[in-house]
């Protein structure tokens, strides 16, 4: 009884792997077989990649190329079988008639890959019966039709996908049995036909299947890249505000503590103005609690955001530059520092991305140009603050670096929360620059606000 069921099991398992190749070979050769695909031209990366030295005009011409070889193929085989029309072949209209079917279906695989192969098919059937009889064609396959008919076949699999190589290699052959029976051909050629368009279909296969492989692994990397560079952006921002955190807190902390103290400065303090600084107070501790209760979250999913520094400790600005120079400088990088204008008190927010700002810049010079000096200027202007850090060409080869470009992004962000603007850029040297300019309005007169508050 079990060997019974195991065999049933088995028969059943063969039916259905029958049932799925069946399924396959007529939705891939069937169903929609005369369906519009057209080809796409080359693209223009392409293009110029492999002739880069050819000129922009041709260029928009080289993208038909394929096409135009595909052209050519379709109009030599007409004229070499209208050619070769010989005495025991079909004179006038009918040999010219044949002839194009022959050639048309080379061309047809530009733009209806798989109705190409059946027009194809249909050619070589027909040369096989118009050839039968005649003592100048020994064998099925000698014939123009069938090295026309493999030619397509090859362009279907290029075009298409690789396993319809092995479905039209077993019904081109099924074919090919079932004609060498009804005109009596030689079947010995049969065979060793047979293997030889394998290999050349099996080729075929590989080459597609490498195609679409190499395009995967451009997409893939393209698509990666992508997340990286988001995934960047977002720890980026999330670090900006975590620092913006500690500037907003503190402002707001001595809101809060001049808004309480301020009714005992006064002698009589009116009931109204009292409750107006208790409000002023209680908003405060609001905006406090809120803030802190938000950067938790991005705290959380970074545990070791502050792990090389104290979360208490203030943060950085433009006077401590110096200890930012001495650090790089101990690592091996020659910097030159300038400040023009006149140093002023600025928001502490400008500040502190000013001085991120030279730090990455700092620290992309150490990490893609060692051995090269850098130059720091630090221009306080009207209206706002200039920052350009630019290194010089490396003395030795760089290790390669996994977060290339993404300083820079962190440093544009940046700027441009602050409403500024930035450039980096290889310079002509070799070198690399990076230039911003961060917009102050009127910082003298909230200095003095600010002192006059505290």
């Amino acid at each position: 009884m079990n060997e019974k069921t195991q065999k049933q099991d088995s028969l059943h398992s063969e039916a259905r792997i029958a049932h799925g190749v069946l399924h396959r070979l007529r939705q891939d050769l069937f169903v929609d077989a005369f369906a519009f695909r057209p080809l796409p031209p080359l693209e223009d990366a392409k293009i110029s990649r492999w002739v880069p030295w050819l000129p922009e005009r041709l260029r928009h011409w080289a993208r038909w190329l394929p096409h135009v070889t595909v052209g050519f193929f379709s109009a030599f085989v007409f004229l070499v079988d209208l050619a070769s029309s010989g005495p025991g072949a079909l004179h006038g209209m009918v040999a010219a008639g044949f002839s194009l079917l022959l050639a048309a279906p080379p061309m047809l695989t530009l733009f209806r890959p798989v109705g190409a192969y059946w027009l194809s098919l249909a050619a070589f059937a027909a040369g096989a019966f118009a050839e039968t009889g005649n003592p100048y064609e020994p064998n099925l396959f000698s014939n123009g039709a069938f090295a026309t008919h493999v030619m397509v076949m090859v362009l279907v699999v290029l075009r298409t996908r690789p396993r319809l190589a092995m479905e039209m290699w077993l019904v081109t052959f099924a074919a090919a049995a079932v004609l060498t029976v009804l005109t009596g051909a030689d079947p010995g050629d049969l065979p060793p036909v047979a293997v030889f368009c394998g290999v050349i279909l099996i080729s075929a296969a590989a080459v597609r299947a490498w195609r679409e492989e190499r395009q995967q692994v451009v997409r893939t990397r393209t698509v990666t890249e992508e997340e990286r560079t988001r995934r960047t952006l977002l720890e980026e921002r999330a670090l900006i505000a975590r620092e913006l955190h500690d500037v907003v807190a503190h402002h707001m902390s001595v809101i809060a503590i001049q808004a309480e103290a301020a009714p005992y400065r006064v002698k009589d303090t009116p009931p109204e103005l009292a409750t107006s600084f208790a409000t002023i107070r209680e908003n405060a501790v609001a905006a406090l609690a809120e803030l802190r209760r938000i950067l938790g979250v991005v705290r959380s999913a970074d545990p070791d955001a502050f792990a090389e520094s104290d979360p208490e400790a203030p943060q950085p600005g433009l006077g401590n530059l110096d200890s930012l120079f001495d650090s790089v400088r101990s690592a091996g990088l020659v910097v030159e520092s300038v400040v023009t204008g006149s140093p002023r008190p600025l928001p502490q927010g400008v500040e502190l991305s000013a001085y991120r700002i030279v730090q990455e810049g700092l620290s992309n010079a150490l990490r893609h140009s060692p051995g090269a000096e850098a130059r720091v200027e630090i221009s306080y202007v009207l209206g706002g603050l200039g920052v350009r850090i630019v290194n010089g060409a490396p003395s030795r080869l760089a290790k390669p670096s996994p977060g290339a470009g993404h300083g820079v992004l962190g440093m544009r962000e940046r700027v441009q929360m602050l409403g500024g603007e930035m450039t980096a850029d290889h310079t002509e040297d070799g070198g690399f620059e990076v230039a911003a300019f961060i917009p102050v309005a009127n910082t003298t007169g909230e200095n003095k606000a600010g002192g006059a508050r505290a």
